[in-house]
Formats: structure tokens, sequence, C-alpha cells
């Protein structure tokens, strides 16, 4: 097998992580990732930035901001790639949120079933019902659907 260079093209950064061309460049202008320029000023990563990448996009699939990941990654390394103790970290600093989202989940879930599987339709009776927008106190989006501490109900 051969072994991966140290510095990679965007197009190698590309196929080797599935991510495409751009946003590669979107991660970058935003300060998620960042090359090096060659001497004809193409783009070239550290092959420590596919675990970034990997990092972002696992991060992205559990609901976590740019800026979120942003903040996290910029207390990484950026000379070397992360160590799992650093990935530890990171993972532990998430664990209120993400679990506070799964319950989230769980109750949106549970509520959907019960309204759809009802049947009813009626706006009268209906658990999620919000006559005369009386859960505009509680801000703006699904007031009843948001995690407890968030303000929902």
């Amino acid at each position: 097998m051969t072994k991966l260079a140290d510095h990679l093209s965007i197009g190698q950064v590309s196929e080797r992580s599935g991510v495409p061309h751009t946003a590669l460049r979107f991660y970058e202008d935003r300060g998620l990732i960042s090359s090096e320029r060659s001497a004809g000023n193409q783009r070239r990563y550290h092959r420590s930035v596919l675990r970034r990448i990997a990092f972002i996009r696992a991060a992205q699939r559990v609901g976590l901001t740019l800026e979120q990941i942003n903040d996290a990654l910029a207390t990484l390394p950026k000379d070397h790639a992360p160590t799992k103790a650093d990935w530890a970290r990171l993972s532990r600093g998430w664990q209120d949120e993400l679990d506070a989202r799964i319950d989230a989940l769980h109750r949106l879930r549970d509520r959907l079933t019960g309204c759809v599987g009802c049947g009813c339709l009626s706006l009268r009776t209906c658990s999620l019902q919000n006559g005369d927008d009386q859960l505009a106190r509680f801000g703006p989006g699904a007031g009843r659907l948001k995690p407890a501490v968030e303000g929902g109900i």
C-alpha cells in the first residue's frame, strides 16, 4: 500500500474525504480548515486535514452549527493531527447538549406519533395546538417541541 503524502491537492482531499471541492473551499473560507499555497498558487492541505473534515461532517450530522464546530476546532492543535484525548475532550463537552437534543427528538417523535396516529386532525383537541398564538411569549419556533432547557413546554 502506498503511503499517503504529507500534503494533498484539493482534488486528493475531495476524493479521500468524499467532500466536494466547493465544500472544502467553504470550510476554508470559514476557517474550519486551512491550506498552504504551492509555487503555482494551488491549495495544498496537510494530510491531518482529513481528520478535521471527518470531524466537521460528523458534527454537522448531529446538528452542531458551523460556529460550534469552529469553536471546537480552534482548541485543537494546528500543527499535527488531534489525538484520541483531544477528540474525547471535545465529545465530553457536547454530551449535555447532545443528550438534550436526543430528548427533544424523542418528545417530538412521541407527540407527532400521537397526533398523526389519532387521526382526529382537530385543532381544538390537538396537544400541539397553539390557539391565539399563546406560545409567542416563549419566543420563535415550535415552542411545544423545544427542549425544556430552551423554554419549551
